[in-house]
């Protein structure tokens, strides 16, 4: 059977595979933008909320994002690994780590967000500026409406390795 012996409408008509479709679309495209920069979309993500509050905790990493704790140890070694963040004991609790940029962050993050504004464009540029900002705001409301967190990418739970 297909969509035209139904009356169901045809893919490119129902939200959810268009959805599926430009997402996948746009992470492939942004996994690739930022491979020779040698960063994964979760380690972006990262060395993001660092820039805004250098010195978290892993745990508090952890839970900004909505990740294993496992997984944020490999994330943040293979950060640290590049030379991007370090771990220094934290100032008040001495059990825990504190996450540090390092400089050379801030120019890859730099470079990382220059790609994701051009990726941006890429998506919406067949949308005038009125019709982008429309539809960032159904986006958003659609986002919050199925439980989704502001600014962070439901694929960094505990299965998924963001130091591959």
């Amino acid at each position: 059977m297909t969509d035209a012996d139904s009356n169901y409408p045809p893919m490119f008509e129902r939200a959810a595979f268009l959805f599926a479709q430009l997402g996948s679309r746009s992470e492939y495209r942004f996994v690739a933008l930022l491979e020779p920069l040698g960063l994964k979309p979760g380690q972006y993500g990262t060395l993001r909320i660092l820039e805004v509050n250098d010195g978290m905790t892993q745990q508090q990493l952890c839970e900004a994002l909505g990740i294993h704790r496992n997984v944020m140890v490999g994330l943040v070694d293979a950060l640290e690994q590049r030379g991007l963040v370090e771990r220094r004991r934290h100032p008040v609790d001495r059990r825990a780590h504190a996450v540090h940029l390092l400089p050379a962050a801030r120019d890859v993050i730099a470079e990382a967000d220059r790609l994701a504004r051009g990726l941006d464009a890429e998506m919406v540029g067949a949308l005038d500026p009125a019709e982008q900002a429309t539809l960032i705001g159904l986006l958003q409301r659609v986002a919050v409406d199925v439980g989704l967190t502001p600014g962070i990418h439901p694929g960094l739970t505990a299965e998924t390795d963001c130091t591959a």
